[in-house]
C-alpha cells in the first residue's frame, strides 16, 4: 500500500495545481494520525484540498461551516426526546465522521472552538454524562482565515497545539494558475477513493515501525531546547517534540524508506513547529521555525 500513496499524491496534484510539497505534508500529517490546520486567505483551495484528501483516502466526510452562532451541540450532537417511545434518542453530530472539515474555524465563538478539544485529543466526546467513541481513523481538517480578517477569533494556544501541522497554500505559480483558468468546469475536485479505512490504519501502524536513530532524536531535542532558550518566542513542548518525530517517520514512509533522515525532520519542522512558536512581544512576527533550523546545527 505504500506505492498507493504516490497514486494519492498524483491525484491530489491534479486537483490542487502547483503545490506538491504542501500536498505531501498534508498526507504526512494524516498518515501520522495528526490533525491539520490550513490557514490562508479565502479562495486559495483550502476546502478543495480537504475534500479531495477525504475522497482519495476513502473516508466518510462531513463539512461544518463555522459561524459566530454555531453551538457545541451542532458539532457533537444531542439527545432528542422521542414522544413515540417516551425515551431520549441520541442524534449524532457531524463530529461522528472519519474526516471532519471545520471550515473557517476561527469564525466561531471560543466556546464552540473548545468543543473540539476532547474529540481531537481523546477521539471521544462526552454528552450528558455519556462518553461516545468517535470513528477510527478520525481526522480534523480545519481551515481558517488570517486573524486580521473581520469576524475572526484567534484560536487559543491549547487548541493550536492539538493540530500536528499548520500549512498555507499561498498563491499558485503563473503556469499553474494559467492551467487553472483553462479549466472550464467551475469545480474540478472529484477524486476517486484509492484507499480504504483498513488500508490507512495499516499504513499508520507501519509509521510506528520506521526507525529513528538516537542521533536524530538528539537533533530533535537540540531544536526543542533551542526554542526554550529564547525569550522572543514560545518554547516547544514535549508534545511538539513527539509530533515532530512521528511526522518525520510518516514522511520517511511516503519516501519509501524504513528509517528517518535529518532531511525528513527538516522538511516537516516548519509545518509542525511554526504555529506553536508564538512570538513574545513582537506581534505579527513569522519565520521562527526557519530561524531555529538555521541556528541549530545537525551533528549527524
Amino acid at each position: 500500500m505504500v506505492h498507493a500513496l504516490h497514486a494519492v499524491e498524483q491525484q491530489l496534484n491534479q486537483v490542487i495545481l502547483g503545490k506538491p510539497q504542501q500536498i505531501r505534508l498534508a498526507l504526512t500529517c494524516l498518515l501520522a494520525g495528526g490533525h491539520l490546520l490550513l490557514e490562508d486567505m479565502p479562495g486559495m483551495g483550502k476546502t478543495t484540498l480537504a475534500h479531495a484528501l477525504a475522497q482519495s483516502l476513502g473516508l466518510s466526510y462531513r463539512r461544518v461551516q463555522f459561524t459566530s452562532d454555531l453551538l457545541p451541540a451542532d458539532l457533537t450532537g444531542f439527545n432528542l426526546f422521542d414522544a413515540r417511545t417516551q425515551e431520549f434518542r441520541f442524534q449524532p453530530g457531524p463530529v461522528f465522521s472519519q474526516v471532519l472539515l471545520a471550515d473557517e474555524i476561527n469564525r466561531a465563538s471560543p466556546k464552540t472552538q473548545s468543543a473540539l478539544l476532547e474529540a481531537m485529543e481523546e477521539h471521544q466526546v462526552s454528552i450528558d454524562g455519556a462518553t461516545r467513541e468517535l470513528p477510527s481513523p478520525f481526522f480534523v481538517i480545519a481551515t481558517q482565515n488570517p486573524q486580521n480578517y473581520s469576524g475572526t477569533n484567534a484560536l487559543p494556544e491549547s487548541q493550536l497545539d492539538r493540530f500536528m501541522m499548520r500549512l498555507s497554500l499561498g498563491f499558485p505559480e503563473r503556469a499553474a494558475e494559467l492551467e487553472l483558468l483553462r479549466q472550464t468546469s467551475g469545480r474540478n475536485n472529484a477524486a476517486a477513493a484509492i484507499f480504504g479505512s483498513a488500508d490507512l490504519i495499516g499504513l499508520q501502524q507501519q509509521v510506528d515501525q520506521i526507525s529513528c536513530s538516537d542521533s536524530l532524536l538528539n537533533y530533535v531535542l537540540d531544536l526543542v531546547t533551542q526554542s526554550r532558550q529564547r525569550d522572543d518566542m514560545q518554547a516547544l513542548s514535549p508534545r511538539a517534540a513527539k509530533a515532530l518525530v512521528r511526522a518525520g517517520r510518516a514522511y520517511a514512509l511516503i519516501c519509501q524508506r524504513q528509517f528517518v533522515t535529518a532531511d525528513d525532520i527538516r522538511h516537516v519542522f516548519c509545518a509542525v513547529a511554526e504555529h506553536r512558536l508564538q512570538p513574545r512581544g513582537h506581534a505579527g512576527q513569522t519565520g521562527s521555525a526557519s530561524l531555529l533550523l538555521q541556528q541549530t546545527p545537525c551533528q549527524i
